[in-house]
């Protein structure tokens, strides 16, 4: 018997070299879950596993570009040939590019932030979806930005990529609501202390925003919450 809530699940959290993933991934870990971390940095993946480990939970991690061609299928057949069914998906892998107006848009750089940011994830989706329907309770988790439903001057491009994500995970959740378990939710984790952000905002004082950890608890339990597909919400401080 175990009091943590995860126990004996598999989680896939993508991009958890750092950030949001890497405290999503610790959090998940915290509660019992078994943790299969990507990223393309494999020292910083070793860090997080490492963590996990000293607090008491348990994870493998798994070094790709999920830009790279068939990236992601071998990740799934790897996944699936060690376990039956994937319980919860963390899909927080993403890049910002570069802001400016759209008609100054680099067609070059907008494939590319596609390519990450919808392709790969829609990529995701497709390879592990019947891990995902062999799962109890599966629970796919989408994490996203304001920009994406209120669109803001010179954020076209990430903002763009993120609407067409919000869409793909809603619609993927819909289709699954009545011939599945599975539920999809969105995270807006609002101002919070990444690298991305300090990107975006080199003026900004980080200590005036929520650490990741604050977003990465709140994933945590809203996986382990009931909710209803097509859940959004924004974490606050």
């Amino acid at each position: 018997m175990t009091d943590k809530p995860l126990a004996n699940q598999i989680a896939l959290v993508t991009g958890a070299s750092r950030g949001i993933g890497a405290a999503t991934a610790l959090a998940l870990g915290a509660a019992g879950a078994h943790v299969v971390l990507t990223a393309r940095t494999g020292k910083a993946l070793e860090e997080v596993e490492d963590a996990i480990f000293t607090a008491g939970g348990s994870a493998t991690i798994a070094p790709l570009d999920l830009t790279e061609t068939d990236s992601i299928a071998r990740l799934s057949i790897a996944i699936s040939e060690r376990w039956p069914a994937l319980d919860i998906m963390v899909l927080n892998a993403g890049m910002l590019g570069s802001l400016g107006s759209v008609p100054s848009t680099d067609p070059k750089e907008l494939a590319k932030v596609l390519t990450l940011n919808v392709s790969a994830q829609v990529a995701l989706i497709t390879a592990f979806d019947p891990m995902l329907r062999k799962s109890k309770r599966a629970r796919v988790i989408g994490v996203t930005s304001s920009v994406a439903r209120k669109p803001r001057a010179y954020w076209g491009l990430y903002g763009g990529s993120k609407a067409a994500f919000e869409t793909l995970i809603a619609a993927y959740g819909d289709e699954m609501e009545q011939i599945s378990t599975l539920r999809t939710a969105i995270v807006d984790p609002g101002a919070t202390r990444t690298a991305m952000r300090e990107r975006a905002y080199p003026g900004e004082d980080p200590a005036s925003v929520k650490p990741a950890s604050v977003v990465g608890d709140r994933i945590a339990a809203l996986v382990i919450e009931d909710f209803a597909t097509g859940h959004f919400e924004r974490v606050e401080r």
